[in-house]
């Protein structure tokens, strides 16, 4: 069987089955007829006989222009690929040993991204023996959220994981 796209249309419908449920596009449901006559309708109305459901009984073939309908399909899929927002994570890396004056420079380009609308995730690195004793890195933690808080919303409170702790932020919502 010739297939576009696992479609079953227009000669192959004859050896799918000697009989098809036809919809015709003006007159609406032709009832049950023979495939090669529901064929000899759609060429003479210059378009497709697409099978929709072949698991009926008899198999369910629609009239159409098969060209324009998987257009208007792709045209939909695109469409719909428009309307969807891509989430923009920005990562600002940290230890647990930093000095305050680069927590501030790192700060303000975590700023800038949630002016931008991008989310921002935090992560201090503990490293060594730093893992035993998490809290230095959670006051780190802390201190950021202090600076940003005005500015954006916490998704999560921070917490460890593995010998990281993470804090994912994102843009204070505009009333």
């Amino acid at each position: 069987m010739k297939k576009n796209d696992n479609v079953i249309m227009n000669e192959d419908v004859l050896r799918l089955s000697s009989e098809v449920r036809c919809v015709a596009p003006e007159e609406g449901e032709l009832g049950i007829i023979p495939s090669s006559e529901a064929l000899e309708k759609a060429y003479n109305a210059g378009l497709d006989l697409v099978v929709v459901a072949p698991q009926a009984k008899p198999p369910v073939a629609k009239i159409m222009d098969y060209g324009k309908y998987k257009y208007q399909q792709e045209k939909k899929k695109k469409e719909a690929k428009k309307k969807q927002t891509k989430i923009d994570i920005k990562e600002i890396k940290f230890t647990s040993k930093i000095n305050q004056h680069d927590i501030d420079y790192k700060v303000k380009h975590a700023l800038e991204f949630l002016e931008k609308g991008k989310y921002v995730k935090f992560r201090v690195f503990l490293r060594g023996r730093e893992i035993a004793t998490p809290e230095a890195g959670f006051d780190v933690i802390n201190r950021v959220w202090e600076m940003v808080k005005e500015h954006a919303d916490r998704e999560n409170p921070p917490k460890l994981e593995g010998n990281h702790i993470n804090m994912l932020v994102t843009p204070k919502k505009k009333k």
